[in-house]
């Protein structure tokens, strides 16, 4: 991700001073830089890891027949998000090391933004599903659950590639220098502008789940009433599912907030390990998706198991889907 995190092109990983292309014209070829950044060569590694485990996901969601409920085709959906970021991670590699050519950066940067803009609003997808199905319990399983989810999906992938061609379309730093974000071509306002956006989509996220608890704790309370008491069953359900909305929660914050509040406060002369150092926890949590949204359901885990040993029956058992199993 080397062109989209170096905040200038004045800087090697170090904060040292290297080639200087700020005169010639933004659209021509420029020199192959002769060092490699490590950070770099990690970013490569973690892209490719990225692609295949995504790719994994993709595979069984789309050769498993049972896997067609609205959650898994959402689930799907952020699973391909995050198959283009680590494509992009590796095509931003090779334009860094091998072509240098600034229309191509823009497209790379593009690739890059549309992958994880569109990450993050399946992420909301998910919430979303998750909060309609304990609201709406009664009409979730309904041709027009599956009617919303598709046109969720299309205005999420519309809104992330309309983000993605911003710099493409003009809004970029190649022709100054001094504009640039601390993620190069990248410029400073739409950099602040895709923070913002974050930092709303996950006081959104924040909010709903909020909401999920207290329809849990609800209907806990309700099941205690009818009971008399609550069971054990009740209660340990009830504190795994707070469990794991709070390591949600704090996975995507602890991955995501320390890039958008920096690049709000930081410009293109502030250190440019700084901005590996907050690119890379927010990049990892595409590798961290799939452990949380896909290979904690069971379904997707039986076909998973089955897929490994080379025999592919489809005679799973039907039952209704919630989003508590994702």
């Amino acid at each position: 991700m080397s062109n989209l995190l170096q905040n200038t092109s004045l800087l090697n990983w170090d904060g040292s001073e290297g080639r200087n292309t700020s005169s010639a014209p933004s659209w021509e070829l420029e020199p192959v830089p002769a060092f490699v950044n490590p950070w770099d060569v990690l970013l490569c590694v973690t892209g490719t890891l990225m692609s295949c485990e995504n790719a994994v996901v993709i595979a069984l969601i789309a050769y498993t027949p049972t896997l067609r409920a609205p959650m898994f085709v959402l689930i799907g959906s952020l699973a391909f998000a995050d198959l283009l970021a680590g494509l992009g991670l590796i095509l931003n590699f090779i334009v860094t090391y091998i072509i240098d050519s600034g229309f191509v950066t823009l497209l790379s940067a593009g690739l890059l933004i549309t992958a994880f803009s569109a990450s993050v609003l399946n992420i909301l997808a998910i919430t979303v599903d998750r909060y309609l199905s304990l609201y709406n319990a009664l009409t979730y399983h309904t041709e027009g659950t599956v009617t919303f989810t598709y046109v969720t999906l299309v205005l999420m992938w519309v809104i992330s590639t309309a983000l993605g061609s911003l710099p493409v379309l003009g809004w970029n730093c190649l022709e100054d220098e001094s504009t640039c974000s601390i993620c190069r071509p990248v410029n400073k306002n739409n950099a602040a502008a895709l923070a913002v956006s974050f930092l709303l989509v996950f006081a959104l996220i924040l909010q709903l789940y909020l909401q999920i608890c207290k329809i849990a704790f609800r209907h806990a309370q309700q099941i205690a009433v009818q009971r008399q008491f609550m069971t054990t069953s009740h209660s340990s359900s009830t504190t795994k599912g707070v469990s794991t909305l709070t390591t949600i929660l704090g996975t995507f914050a602890f991955c995501w907030i320390p890039l958008a509040m920096y690049s709000l406060v930081a410009d293109t002369r502030s250190p440019v390990i700084y901005t590996y150092a907050t690119a890379l926890p927010a990049i990892c949590h595409s590798i961290i998706n799939p452990m949380i949204y896909a290979f904690r359901n069971p379904e997707i885990l039986r076909s998973l198991r089955i897929a490994c040993c080379w025999c592919m029956p489809y005679s799973f058992t039907m039952r209704p889907r919630t989003p508590s199993d994702v």
